[in-house]
């Protein structure tokens, strides 16, 4: 089975459509997959649901699909630095279910897994509980939050070969890992694509059997907050 497309909108050709929710990776800018998101608006889809920790900013990631209206709903942690995020859910035009991170992280882990649902305190006695079910555990109360399954996965990784084995870039790994799994087929774009056998079985963070299509591409390196100091006079 041969995984590898020679570049974004290829590999979503007959995969992407009106209606799907998607599950992104990604960190604010970091290893968030720029490629497929840019092919996703030129395939001009309608009413899609994202479940990613944020929206990247108002020009980049996610947000691109923000200003084209393409987004309906969307699953996250918090807005972030995307002031059109701010403004399409502060006005109603926005579907937005907030999730504490690490709550979003292991319902995308669960779907993957393929369970459907989970015991969490995360939440209790805040807005994140009204219409959950509740249970006590020695004591405790929890609420069942819901394993996460999306009709399609868009992750970036480091490196891959051409088998789809991901290797990810130290923190730019974050979301990407749960995300693919929780998709029923899963697009990767990476920076290299190494021959078969080349990568260390132990340094593999995510299994190729996880990963159907996969593209190399060239990647811009944002920085969502630049920060610097003067410099000091010699």
């Amino acid at each position: 089975m041969n995984k590898v497309y020679a570049n974004a909108n290829e590999a979503l050709e007959g995969v992407i459509s009106d209606g799907m929710m998607i599950a992104a990776g990604g960190f604010g800018l970091c290893g968030i997959p720029e490629l497929l998101l840019e092919a996703i608006k030129n395939s001009g889809a309608q009413n899609l649901t994202f479940a990613s920790n944020n929206a990247g900013v108002d020009d980049f990631g996610i947000g691109i699909l923000l200003q084209t209206k393409q987004v309906k709903k969307m699953i996250s942690s918090y807005v972030g630095e995307n002031a059109e995020f701010m403004r399409q859910y502060l006005s109603g035009e926005l579907e937005l279910e907030f999730n504490p991170q690490g709550t979003l992280a292991e319902r995308m882990r669960a779907g993957g897994a393929g369970i459907p649902g989970f015991y969490t305190k995360t939440g209790v006695g805040t807005v994140i509980a009204e219409g959950k079910e509740h249970k006590d555990f020695n004591g405790e109360t929890y609420i069942l939050e819901e394993g996460i399954f999306a009709d399609l996965a868009i992750v970036k990784a480091w490196k891959a070969d051409d088998t789809g084995n991901l290797v990810f870039r130290k923190t730019a790994r974050n979301f990407n890992v749960p995300a693919a799994t929780c998709g029923k087929i899963c697009i990767a774009e990476v920076e290299e694509i190494v021959p078969r056998g080349s990568l260390d079985p132990d340094s593999i963070h995510l299994p190729g059997i996880y990963v159907h299509r996969l593209i190399q591409g060239e990647h811009e390196k944002r920085i969502e907050q630049r920060t610097t100091r003067k410099k000091e006079e010699a």
